[in-house]
């Protein structure tokens, strides 16, 4: 388990505190619309942190060619339909490049910024001249509007308990999820971004943002700087 990361619950844990059965039961929701508003169709994507495939399957529905990358191979059996690379993010290096390298479920705010920037890199090492990065950012008020509940309607309950600050600018966050007939929870390192502090985490590594594609501004479209 890496430092700063639990799980608990039944089930396999991956080194980051996710629970492989729990990320099987969670539903899709907008983000298959959202990435196919925003990239070309049947684009060649990258999906950086696919888990169980809860949105590989969508996309691949949609005509895109995903490659799928994750460090737990227990979440790499449950995909379908997509080549599959067992990788931490941050060592990735495939010597090939795509039209679209996606970072979702809010790894842009890994609590450690030197991991942040390696997953940056990652994604920029793997970027076809024209292509985007898709990011999936935290809301501006995730840490501090707690705690936070989603009863969803598919049938259990989602809870941010609390941010707890660590010293460092990150925050050890605690989440709940609870279903009728099993409980997981999940401790993990996040660090907040503001608008500005996300941009400039990008400049970082020479990318920019051109879109955001949500309301709420929880997902961006990136383009290298140049």
């Amino acid at each position: 388990m890496r430092a700063g990361h639990h799980g608990a619950g039944p089930g396999v844990m991956t080194p980051d505190g996710c629970a492989v059965e729990l990320y099987s039961r969670l539903p899709v929701r907008a983000e298959p619309e959202i990435v196919a508003a925003a990239v070309p169709a049947g684009a060649r994507i990258l999906e950086l942190g696919c888990g169980v495939g809860r949105v590989t399957h969508p996309l691949l529905e949609r005509g895109f060619s995903v490659t799928a990358v994750d460090e737990s191979q227990d979440m790499l059996d449950r995909v379908r339909g997509a080549r599959t690379i067992r990788s931490r993010i941050e060592d990735l290096d495939l010597s090939e490049t795509f039209d679209v390298v996606m970072l979702a479920s809010f790894l842009v705010h890994a609590g450690d910024v030197e991991v942040r920037q390696a997953l940056l890199r990652t994604c920029v090492r793997h970027l076809a001249p024209g292509g985007c990065v898709l990011i999936q950012r935290e809301g501006e008020d995730w840490h501090t509007n707690l705690p936070r509940e989603h009863v969803d309607p598919s049938g259990f309950t989602m809870r941010i308990v609390s941010a707890e600050p660590t010293g460092d600018g990150a925050n050890s966050v605690y989440a709940e999820y609870e279903f009728p007939d099993a409980t997981w929870t999940q401790t993990f390192l996040s660090r907040p971004l503001t608008k500005k502090q996300f941009e400039d985490a990008l400049a970082e590594v020479d990318l920019k943002a051109d879109r955001y594609l949500t309301e709420d501004q929880t997902w961006v479209r990136a383009g290298l700087a140049a």
